[in-house]
């Protein structure tokens, strides 16, 4: 539950403490438009879901 708030608020951090540092930094990149907030936070939420179902 708390990954999925990180997701939505930070996924640049959601990405670094999932060990993805470079899909990290590139979160960070596209979390730093407006446009690319909606895309990151998928994205984050969609490498978090992968890791819990492993």
């Amino acid at each position: 539950m708390i990954m999925i708030l990180i997701c939505f608020l930070a996924p640049w951090l959601a990405m670094f403490l999932r060990g993805h540092a470079v899909q990290g930094v590139l979160c960070i990149l596209l979390h730093l438009s407006l446009i690319g907030w909606i895309p990151a936070t998928i994205w984050a939420l969609i490498v978090c879901r992968d890791r819990q179902a492993a």
